[in-house]
């Protein structure tokens, strides 16, 4: 798995698991799907990711996107 996987899957799982937690506990949740998805906006423009240094220090291998 490299660095770009590791991320979207990481942003993938914490969408997933907002909706879910936003239609069976709180609607407030849905902020952070608005943070996922506004962190993955700016990380399209940038190349900064905060989940790809956390990954990054992991041993995750690098990949194309994330240096």
């Amino acid at each position: 798995m490299t660095l770009d996987s590791a991320v979207f899957r990481f942003a993938g799982l914490v969408v997933l698991a907002s909706l879910a937690l936003a239609h069976w506990v709180h609607p407030g949740f849905l902020w952070l799907t608005a943070f996922a998805g506004l962190n993955m906006l700016q990380a399209s423009f940038t190349g900064w990711c905060p989940a790809a240094l956390v990954f990054k220090k992991l041993g995750v291998k690098p990949g194309a996107s994330f240096n």
